[in-house]
């Protein structure tokens, strides 16, 4: 019986795991983009063009996980630290960034699924325009656009911004609806609490063969 409830605490520790991962709230409403667009607004000037895109983009919302491909590169010479205008490394300067940005990301079931350096330039590339240099390259999964927007309009999180500006040079981003992962958390966690359902399972069955071969002496 004590071995039901091992499989039973894994199923529930996978529900609780699907629960903060997954978005349960459905697509974003007219009223919800309307108040996110106003609060984006409010904080920063938006050209007309990219109001435009992230418009679309939230009233076509499928309600789904999305990631974002970042492309980067950032300043060759130092830059001015936001806050105190020392003189930094472009890396040390986009640390202040990402020290915001990743346990507020994190918070919302978001996280990395890919980084990583240029090897080198366009390989292929019609119509697209000359390469302009990027040198890194980055993927994001959201678990929501609402995640995106909230993260993004969030008053704590808006100071932040300004280390990432001050150490980009340059940067593009856009978001891909995925048709499948193919390895991501919600399988490698599966196998886990598996695996440590299967490990207590079996400590479990030692336990009883040996108090069985006690109780038979």
């Amino acid at each position: 019986m004590r071995g039901r409830w091992i499989w039973t605490a894994a199923l529930l520790g996978y529900a609780v795991f699907s629960l903060w991962y997954d978005n349960w709230s459905g697509p974003l409403r007219a009223e919800e983009i309307d108040a996110l667009l106003a609060r984006a607004r409010a904080q920063e000037q938006i050209e007309p063009e990219r109001l435009a895109a992230v418009r679309a983009f939230l009233e076509a919302d499928d309600g789904r996980e999305f990631f974002m491909l970042n492309l980067l590169r950032p300043h060759s010479e130092p830059v001015a630290m936001p806050g105190t205008g020392e003189k930094k490394r472009a890396r040390e300067v986009m640390d202040g960034y990402t020290r915001h940005f990743m346990p507020a990301l994190l918070r919302r079931a978001g996280h990395p699924a890919l980084f990583g350096r240029a090897a080198g330039g366009y390989l292929e590339a019609w119509g697209a325009g000359a390469d302009p240099g990027w040198t890194l390259s980055g993927v994001i999964r959201y678990r929501s656009r609402r995640d995106m927007m909230e993260l993004a309009t969030d008053p704590a999180f808006g100071p932040a911004h300004a280390f990432k500006i001050a150490a980009l040079e340059r940067t593009l981003a856009f978001p891909l609806s995925p048709a499948f992962v193919v390895v991501g958390p919600r399988v490698w966690i599966a196998l886990l609490l598996a695996l440590l359902a299967a490990l207590a399972h079996v400590a479990l069955l030692g336990v009883r063969g040996r108090r069985a071969q006690i109780s038979r002496r």
